[in-house]
């Protein structure tokens, strides 16, 4: 038995509206009432854990665990304060823990915001562990990991939650309460806008905040980061996911700011708020101090894990190297001087798609990569769409923020496919705040004809604005005009749902990838309800998606 710990110390979409004052003394003032507010009111006690305990990143040996530690009432997310404290963890093969299989310690301290992470390995493969922490006499709720199956193992099949774009403010988390609920999870994605950088009030809620953010000036800072990471943490849904099952997560652009690439964001002011080198810093390191997720190359999100030979899945970074996005309709879409991947990473996922030998090559996509044409859509439509997209409100046909805007990069990465003849390929993406089911065709402007490389499953928001919240209409009001408008221009394009929240649950087997689409019932409720709303499955060797009438 090995393991290793590790202590991290350094490493979208747009508003509905756009900022107008920068409000750079926000981002300086007093912060005791906002970190105060990242917790939960108690009485005195230390140590303590109020944020809850996280897995991650399952391989066959092994998984990364996670918790932060508040060893005093002061020590809040982003101070900066509270004493250096011991932090012991166990991992047992039974939640009574009465047989346990490891155990080890650490030192949380100020300088990693006092979150703690435990690289646990040799462990066995597709084995259920429970693990917690304990610091002080006091022991933190306890957590369910599983890891991987064995790199050459037949695997019968596997379930993943899927979800993306949390915002605290709009809505409570019941996407994540119901798919801890489960209990068949062997892990769940995370793919992009897990936290949200705006102040309070910036970013759609239909005009009603929820529940506060907090700091509640937008965040800049490090000590802003780790703030509102420390608020999302204290979510008691998104506590009990994370407690069920194994994140795998990516960041998209509110990770860092809105429309993020690599020298900037729409969401920045140079100088007024920093340089923007400083707060991608910051960002950065709050991610891994407080997500159980492992700095991948050069401290990025791409990374691979493999599960059995059933399927093996590429996590991209389409933030870090992208080129600045240009404006609709502008030609240079098609530049191939720019990029969305970067070169390395477009390499790196080439040959990982070409050198697979699994049933399945998946694909953590953050933005869609489908093609995506809006121009015959009705001005009443268009609208709140190209609002809700960042485009031109006299509506072109291009959200240049996905793949549309790097035409070049997907141009190259279809090809590769279609050249190598790689089948099953099934991108899984969020942003877009809408659920949609695509084939991603080689050549979307004569489609049927022209052949599909692979597949796409998008799902909807966990509470972000979409696009009945924009109008501030009844939900399904939109959908029912705008999804038969979107598919007639898009032939690729199942089905799109533009209105309704939720989460999917992705379901393998050697003979089909299919996605069961669920919805909630209100996200300002506590107690939402969830719904199954559609499935797709792709069937192996198709490249095509297609309707099934059952959730699995």
């Amino acid at each position: 038995m090995t393991s290793r710990i590790r202590s991290h110390s350094s490493p979208g979409l747009p508003a509905p509206t756009r900022r107008t004052v920068v409000k750079a003394a926000a981002a300086t003032a007093a912060l005791g009432a906002p970190l105060a507010a990242a917790l939960p009111a108690r009485a005195a006690q230390a140590p303590a854990f109020l944020h809850g305990v996280a897995s991650g990143d399952p391989l066959p040996d092994g998984i990364l665990l996670w918790t932060r530690v508040t060893p005093a009432d002061d020590a809040t997310p982003g101070s900066g304060l509270g004493p250096d404290v011991q932090v012991e963890w166990t991992v047992a093969t039974d939640k009574a823990f009465t047989n346990v299989v490891t155990k080890g310690s650490t030192t949380a301290t100020a300088a990693s915001d006092h979150t703690v992470k435990a690289d646990i390995r040799g462990l066995r493969p597709a084995t259920d562990y429970w693990f917690r922490f304990s610091s002080g006499g006091t022991d933190s709720p306890a957590g369910r990991a599983r890891t991987a199956p064995a790199h050459d193992a037949a695997v019968a099949g596997m379930r993943f939650g899927v979800v993306s774009c949390a915002n605290w403010e709009a809505g409570y988390f019941s996407a994540y309460r119901h798919l801890a609920a489960r209990g068949d999870l062997d892990a769940w994605l995370h793919l992009g806008d897990y936290i949200y950088e705006y102040g309070t009030g910036e970013y759609g809620t239909r005009d009603t905040v929820v529940r506060p953010h907090a700091p509640a000036h937008e965040i800049v800072t490090l000590a802003d980061y780790r703030t509102r990471h420390g608020r999302y943490k204290t979510d008691p849904d998104l506590q009990a996911l994370h407690a069920a099952a194994p994140v795998i997560a990516i960041w998209d652009d509110h990770e860092f700011a809105n429309d993020t690439w690599s020298g900037g964001a729409e969401n920045h002011t140079e100088g007024a708020e920093g340089a923007w080198s400083a707060r991608q810093s910051a960002a950065r390191q709050a991610y891994f101090e407080w997500m159980p997720v492992r700095p991948a190359i050069e401290g990025t999100t791409y990374r691979r894990l493999r599960f059995g030979r059933l399927a093996d899945l590429s996590l991209l970074d389409l933030r870090s190297y992208r080129s600045q996005q240009v404006s609709t309709g502008d030609g240079s879409v098609d530049d191939p001087d720019r990029t969305l991947t970067g070169r390395a990473q477009l390499d790196w996922l080439k040959t990982g798609l070409r050198t697979s030998d699994t049933s399945w090559r998946l694909v953590g996509n953050s933005v869609m990569i489908a093609p995506f044409a809006i121009g015959s859509l009705s001005a009443e439509l268009l609208k709140p769409l190209a609002e809700l997209l960042g485009l031109p409100k006299e509506g072109l046909a291009l959200n240049t923020d996905q793949w549309d805007g790097y035409t070049d990069d997907r141009r190259e990465l279809l090809a590769h496919l279609r050249d190598n003849a790689i089948r099953n390929t099934v991108f899984l993406t969020g942003d877009i705040h809408m659920a949609w089911a695509n084939d991603v065709p080689l050549d979307a402007g004569t489609y049927p004809l022209s052949a599909s490389a692979a597949t796409e499953f998008v799902v909807t928001s966990v509470t972000s604005d979409n696009l009945d919240d924009i109008i501030k209409v009844p939900e399904g009001t939109v959908s029912a005009l705008a999804s038969p408008v979107i598919r007639a221009a898009n032939r690729h394009v199942h089905w799109v749902d533009t209105d309704r929240h939720g989460y999917g649950v992705l379901d393998l087997t050697a003979e089909r990838a299919q996605m069961d689409y669920y919805v909630l019932s209100d996200r300002t409720s506590t107690n939402a309800t969830a719904s199954w709303a559609r499935s797709y499955r792709t069937r192996s060797g198709t490249q095509k998606v297609e309707r099934t009438y059952d959730p699995v």
